[in-house]
């Protein structure tokens, strides 16, 4: 690890902003160098309750051109995370992003390419694979001789305001992404297919679809079961979901929070113990921050989050038609967009990364 202190450009200063400049108060080596927002004003409170004497600016190139930057944290709203993080990686500045790392496979392909050409990292911060929980729970998996299926439960009833109110499927979009990414960390595999149905119940106070139903298909032949519902009154799961999986060897469950449970072919139910360490945004930066430091590849790496997304995107493809979407599918439709974009606007670069992935998923 280096004793360097890094400065950190915090991009977005609403609820989640304010949450990510929190970790870095918290922590040693890091410290902030300017904070970004459209609205000015709201950054120059989030700093100054902070008691942070850095700079505010309304634009992410102003910020990056004034300020010292080792690393920029982009917790912008999905719509502006492409801009914002294209911005830093071509200033030559580490990004780690709140998820989705973009709206859509498309853009976050190109951003993929652009992060290869510049040999710049960008990664996710797919908070909910950092737990003590979830790490007990894949290990009991594991130890069962691997999950067959899978499944998970989540039902919640947040009254955000603001953006998620009006998207047109806030579950799948804004939330299902952490459990479907959870999914790919517990099976250890990749999505093939996807079948989803999303609908607003009559009592839902979102515009758009606010609960769904999925199931996809691993190319390991394990299938994942997701039911959530984002207007779900009364006994509520936690917010990592309620979760089980059926292996050769016997079961296993978690509800999120607490222990795991376990039981064998013909044995008793036990309780495995969680463990303790860092968790969520702390240890999404502790990651990222290893990564910089020469350790392994974070596990939200832009070329391996990608797959999370394109769950999301396959999921909503599937409901809007109403078939079975394949993956390979997606990851070609979305290829050849970016492609055509990078011959329109002439980056040689980002065309050689695109045409060396041929439309798939990017490696």
């Amino acid at each position: 690890m280096t004793d360097a202190v890094r400065d950190v450009v915090v991009v977005g200063a609403g609820g989640m902003g304010r949450a990510w400049m929190d970790v870095v108060q918290a922590r040693d080596g890091v410290r902030p160098s300017a904070v970004v927002d459209l609205d000015v004003s709201a950054a120059r409170r989030a700093a100054t309750e902070r008691g942070w004497d850095v700079p505010v600016f309304s634009d992410v190139a102003a910020a990056l051109r004034e300020a010292p930057a080792d690393l920029l944290l982009n917790v912008t709203v999905p719509e502006a995370h492409r801009a914002v993080s294209d911005a830093a990686l071509r200033a030559g500045v580490p990004v780690l992003s709140e998820k989705p790392v973009t709206p859509t496979v498309a853009d976050a392909m190109w951003l993929s390419a652009l992060s290869v050409s510049r040999g710049v990292l960008l990664a996710t911060s797919q908070s909910r694979r950092h737990s003590s929980g979830i790490s007990a729970f894949r290990d009991a998996v594991r130890d069962l001789g691997g999950a067959g299926q899978l499944e998970t439960q989540f039902f919640q009833n947040p009254r955000f305001g603001g953006f998620r109110d009006e998207m047109p499927s806030p579950l799948l979009v804004d939330m299902a992404i952490h459990q479907f990414d959870q999914a790919r960390f517990l099976l250890g595999s990749e999505p093939v297919s996807v079948y989803c149905e999303e609908f607003s119940p009559s009592w839902s106070w979102y515009r758009g679809a606010a609960a769904a139903q999925a199931i996809f298909r691993f190319s390991d032949g394990s299938r994942f079961g997701y039911a959530g519902n984002w207007c779900a009154d009364g006994l509520t799961t936690s917010w990592n979901g309620s979760w089980r999986a059926s292996a050769p060897d016997g079961s296993a469950t978690w509800d999120g929070e607490t222990a795991v449970r376990v039981q064998g072919q013909d044995g008793p139910e036990r309780d495995v113990p969680t463990g303790e360490g860092s968790e969520g945004l702390d240890a999404a930066l502790t990651e990222f921050l290893t990564a910089l430091d020469g350790g392994e590849a974070p596990s939200g790496e832009i070329r391996s989050n990608i797959w999370s997304l394109a769950m999301v995107e396959a999921a909503g493809e599937s409901a809007a038609t109403g078939s079975r979407v394949d993956l390979d599918a997606v990851f070609a439709r979305a290829g050849a967009a970016a492609l055509a974009e990078a011959q329109a606007t002439g980056e040689t670069a980002i065309i050689d990364q695109l045409q060396e992935w041929a439309g798939g998923a990017p490696r």
